[in-house]
């Protein structure tokens, strides 16, 4: 159901990969993405993560969306579609890259919105942070095998932090 599902302690290099992708994409999308952002687990420092860097790349516009997909498929980039959520374009690494998800939203999209609320929330918290991190480590011996089972035991914890951090969606 997904693959293995690992968790690793916090690793400052995360944030030094992120930058090198930030570099590769955004000559690219200069002209049309408003910001590349490190999101997800691996951008708030002192968390537990699974490895992989989450980038969210956000468009100045919807009509951007198609123009962005064809830049980055010249990358390398291969576009997966939308992967069930309308108005996220999801995209697999070009040979060569570290493993990570990148994500092109128009920069009105609410998933984007979401991602930077939980992400400054934890930043600015750190006592959630430890909470949320021994919350993985507990999660992945019960769903080591269970991605989206994972994934759903967090869905309480996370809904409640961006709660807590105003979110409304």
């Amino acid at each position: 159901m997904g693959g293995e599902v690992v968790v690793l302690a916090y690793d400052p290099e995360w944030a030094r990969q992120f930058e090198l992708l930030k570099a590769y994409v955004q000559p690219a999308l200069s002209d049309l993405a408003v910001g590349i952002e490190h999101v997800g687990s691996t951008s708030v420092p002192g968390l537990a993560a699974k490895p992989i860097v989450d980038i969210d790349v956000t468009l100045a516009a919807p009509a951007d969306v198609r123009t962005a997909v064809g830049r980055l498929a010249e990358l390398g980039y291969v576009h997966e579609g939308d992967l069930g959520m309308a108005g996220r374009e999801a995209f697999i690494p070009p040979a060569g890259l570290p493993w990570h998800h990148l994500y092109a939203y128009a920069a009105d999209h609410p998933e984007y919105r979401r991602h930077l609320l939980f992400r400054d929330y934890l930043r600015s918290h750190p006592e959630e942070v430890q909470a949320y991190g021994e919350l993985k480590r507990r999660l992945v011996e019960r769903f080591r095998h269970n991605r989206a089972a994972y994934s759903e035991a967090k869905g309480e914890f996370v809904s409640e932090r961006l709660r807590r951090a105003g979110w409304e969606g």
